[in-house]
């Protein structure tokens, strides 16, 4: 048996991947270690909350008395690190959470796992980030592994920073790391304040769907499910030091994928009088340092390890809307 804690497993994207090991695995036992923010859920945990191979402790990463003792008492022979505070707008306010919680909670992982493994090389820290520590791109190109780090708001600065402080730990201590950078994700249960779930939210409530600037910004969409598959893939199979990056390849403007939603709706569930959802979609001012377009290159992780986006974006947006709209 192996002792996994996984990081952030009440939020959104560790919520699939806790149900993604605790299926797959029948040695795993997951540890899930979340203090519950805004962006976690009770909700998320429901369908795996009484699984006999599952302990769910509630707690701050950045807490380094109760991180050391959760490797202690546990025998934590990998890490898989998602908790971080994500929420860009958010990052622009109140910076100084950003700097704590993706920050210092990640040393403070880092330095536990450092302490406890020791010379081990078979335990394994795999750090989960974003393709926003690259920056933005103009209307061509896309991010690789080898493109500069050059983060635009506190948010993506605390991921890039929290990517560095992994990577040095390879590099210095020899700790058996990973790094994986992923695209926008988007599926059942992502919160609320998130793009896709704010157009439906709001359509559905009848409320105008804000869309920043002129709409012309650009993002890569990729479904949770299958970025569960690559972290599986990665944590398994990555040599150590190695990062990857994991993109769903399907670029949509905010514009265009907000048409696209309003005109599933209008098929799932119509308006009376023939009213278009569309109709509701009013632009906003821009943000602060809204990235123009981010765009992954995964043929690293194709090549390499053989993972491919599975789920075409238009299935993954039909199992999203069915998600929201049965909570409405």
């Amino acid at each position: 048996m192996r002792n996994i804690l996984i990081t952030g497993g009440a939020g959104f994207i560790g919520s699939h991947a806790v149900a993604h090991f605790l299926t797959h695995y029948s040695d795993y036992t997951i540890i899930n270690l979340d203090k519950l923010s805004y962006a976690a859920s009770i909700e998320n945990m429901a369908t795996f909350a009484s699984h006999p191979r599952y302990i769910f402790v509630k707690g701050d990463i950045s807490d380094s008395a109760l991180i050391d003792k959760l490797f202690v008492d546990y025998d934590i022979s990998g890490v898989i690190h998602f908790a971080a505070e994500s929420h860009v707008d958010n990052s622009i306010h109140q910076p100084d959470i950003f700097v704590k919680t993706n920050i210092v909670g990640t040393f403070t992982l880092l330095e536990a796992a450092r302490k406890y493994w020791k010379n081990n090389t078979t335990n394994r820290f795999h750090h989960i980030s974003t393709d926003e520590v690259y920056g933005s791109l103009g209307m061509d190109g896309f991010f690789s592994e080898d493109s500069p780090y050059a983060p635009n708001s506190p948010y993506s600065a605390s991921k890039a920073s929290a990517d560095h402080l992994v990577r040095s730990y390879f590099k210095t201590y020899g700790l058996n790391v990973v790094i994986t950078n992923c695209s926008n994700n988007y599926g059942p249960h992502q919160h609320k304040e998130k793009l896709i779930p704010t157009i439906i939210r709001n359509a559905l409530n009848n409320l105008p769907i804000p869309i920043y600037g002129n709409g012309k910004n650009v993002r890569d969409w990729l479904f949770v499910k299958d970025h569960c598959l690559a972290i599986d893939k990665v944590f398994h199979h990555a040599k150590t030091g190695e990062q990857f990056n994991i993109g769903g390849n399907q670029e949509l403007s905010n514009i265009e994928l907000a048409t696209l939603i309003c005109k599933l709706l209008n098929e799932f569930r119509p308006l009376a009088k023939g009213k278009d959802y569309c109709s509701l979609l009013q632009f906003v001012s821009d943000r602060p340092g809204h990235d123009f377009r981010y765009a992954i290159n995964s043929q690293k992780i194709q090549q390499q390890l053989g993972w491919h986006a599975l789920t075409d974006f238009i299935s993954g947006l039909n199992q999203t809307l069915n998600f929201y709209c049965a909570l409405t």
